[in-house]
């Protein structure tokens, strides 16, 4: 598997100044397109999750979504969306956050997850880590149990790990 990584790690592109000026974008849309690529990212995941319990997978919008729900797919387990906010049509839990770049928010169902439900929450990339910090306080408010954090990508110079505490944290390609 992890040659297959290294193959997948040299689809991702760099993208300088994107969003802004002096950030260096990790852009996974050429491993998206690449079907072996993109299937070898999620056999990675599930690989990597499979001898841990849990019902449901989170994702953030917008890249989460698309290995999120994949992956959810993959495993047979649920899948809840963790969106901007206002996206969301039913009564909602919210969390802010800091971005590298900015601020931001991102909102549940209030629903979303029964009491003590385990969770893994899915994203393409942790950076500087308020996005996924937010997610999990989220999870929290819902009565439930992070049981994981996994990702595509880490950019470890971030640190964006310590900022999700005593959290297990996976990662298939780090910068």
């Amino acid at each position: 598997m992890e040659e297959k990584l290294d193959k997948v790690r040299f689809l991702v592109r760099d993208v300088r100044d994107y969003p802004k000026k002096g950030i260096v974008f990790k852009d996974i849309t050429p491993v998206l397109k690449d079907p072996e690529a993109f299937s070898s990212v999620i056999e990675s995941m599930a690989a990597k999750l499979s001898e841990m319990e849990f019902e449901y997978i989170a994702s953030i919008e917008a890249r989460g979504f698309i290995i999120g729900s994949a992956l959810a797919y993959k495993m047979g387990k649920g899948f809840i969306p963790l969106r901007k906010k206002g996206k969301l049509p039913y009564n909602t839990i919210s969390r802010e956050y800091a971005l590298e770049y900015g601020n931001a928010a991102i909102e549940m169902h209030a629903d979303a997850v029964s009491k003590g439900s385990r969770v893994v929450t899915v994203d393409d990339l942790l950076a500087t880590g308020g996005t996924s910090k937010a997610a999990t306080e989220l999870v929290a408010e819902a009565g439930g149990e992070v049981a994981c954090l996994i990702y595509f990508i880490e950019l470890e110079f971030l640190k964006g790990r310590e900022k999700l505490g005593g959290n297990k944290v996976i990662s298939l390609i780090k910068y």
